[in-house]
C-alpha cells in the first residue's frame, strides 16, 4: 500500500528477486509498473532505483517483523510512504474493468491531427472493417514506450491481415510545434510504423474532454480494441511491461491470441436462410 491511510492510498504487487545481496523487480500498480528497478539488500534494508532518462525513482524500506516499511521519491518533488507484506491471494483488480465506455456511446468517434500534417479519424474509409486498437498514450510516459514496441510488433505482424493501430497522444508541452516534434523523436526512436495523432495537454481532465466516449482516463496509456464492426471489445487501463516478467509474457500471449480472434472474425455476420 502507497500513501497507507490516506485519501491517496493505493494497492501495488510487489515483484522481486534478490541474489548475493542484489535485489532486482519492480511494482506493479493498476495504472502501469515501475519498470526495471534493481539496488540491493543490507542486514534488514532494502534499496532499489532507476533512472530511464526522464525519471529517477529511489525506494528504501526495512524489515519491521513481517512488515516491509519504506518511502519512495520521485526526484526531488515528490514522495510517499507505503508498507508491504507477503499475501499469497492478493491481486489487483482486472486491467479491462477500469475504463469503459460512457452511458450513451457504443463507439469511438475522434478526429485529430497526424504528427505528419494530415488529419486521422477511426471513421476514415481505410480502417474500414478493419480491426483497431486505439492507444491512449504520450511520450514521456514510460510505459508508454514499453506498449508501443509490443504495439508496433502486433502491427508488424498482422498490419496485412486487416490490423491498424491509431495512436492518441497527450504531450507535455504548452507549445503544439514543440509536442509534435516530441512525437516525431519518439518514433523515430522507436521506429514505430502506425499512424501517430496528437491530441493536446496530457492533463487527464482535458484528456478526457477531447475523448468523451470514455467514462475516464485513468492512466497513460489506455489501450482501446476494436473489432471489424466497429464495436468496442476491450478497453485495457495501463500496461504492465518486460520488467514485470511473467506478467507480462503472459499479456503477450494473451494480446496475439485476441488479434488473432478478432482478425478472423467476419466483418459483417452472413444473413442465414
Amino acid at each position: 500500500q502507497f500513501s497507507p491511510g490516506t485519501t491517496d492510498q493505493y494497492a501495488a504487487l510487489g515483484l522481486f528477486n534478490v541474489e548475493n545481496g542484489i535485489a532486482s523487480g519492480t511494482f506493479c500498480t493498476e495504472t502501469g509498473d515501475y519498470r526495471y528497478l534493481e539496488g540491493k539488500t543490507k542486514g534488514d534494508s532494502l534499496f532499489l532505483s532507476c533512472f530511464d532518462g526522464s525519471h529517477a525513482f529511489l525506494f528504501a524500506a526495512h524489515l519491521d517483523g513481517d512488515t516491509l516499511r519504506g518511502r519512495y521519491w520521485s526526484g526531488n518533488h515528490w514522495q510517499e510512504p507505503f508498507i508491504a507484506w507477503k499475501h499469497p491471494g492478493f491481486a489487483l483488480r482486472d486491467p479491462d474493468s477500469l475504463t469503459t465506455l460512457k452511458e450513451g456511446y457504443n463507439m469511438v468517434d475522434f478526429r485529430f491531427p497526424s504528427i505528419d500534417g494530415d488529419s486521422v479519424s477511426p471513421k476514415d474509409e481505410r480502417f474500414n472493417e478493419h480491426v483497431l486498437m486505439v492507444q491512449v498514450m504520450g511520450s514521456w510516459c514510460p510505459n508508454c514506450v514499453d506498449e508501443t514496441l509490443l504495439l508496433d510488433e502486433m502491427f508488424s505482424d498482422y498490419h496485412d491481415q486487416g490490423l491498424d493501430v491509431i495512436a492518441v497522444a497527450f504531450e507535455r508541452y504548452e507549445d503544439p510545434a514543440k509536442a509534435v516534434s516530441a512525437l516525431k523523436r519518439f518514433r523515430e526512436k522507436l521506429d514505430v510504423h502506425y499512424d501517430l495523432l496528437y491530441a493536446g495537454d496530457s492533463q487527464k481532465e482535458l484528456a478526457a474532454q477531447k475523448l468523451p466516449f470514455l467514462n475516464h482516463i485513468m492512466s497513460y496509456p489506455t489501450c482501446i480494441f476494436i473489432d471489424r464492426k466497429g464495436t468496442v471489445r476491450r478497453i485495457r487501463t495501463g500496461f504492465y511491461g518486460p520488467s514485470t516478467g511473467g506478467h507480462y509474457e503472459n499479456y503477450k500471449r494473451n494480446l496475439r491470441a485476441f488479434l488473432e480472434q478478432l482478425l478472423a472474425e467476419p466483418a459483417l455476420a452472413k444473413k442465414t436462410a
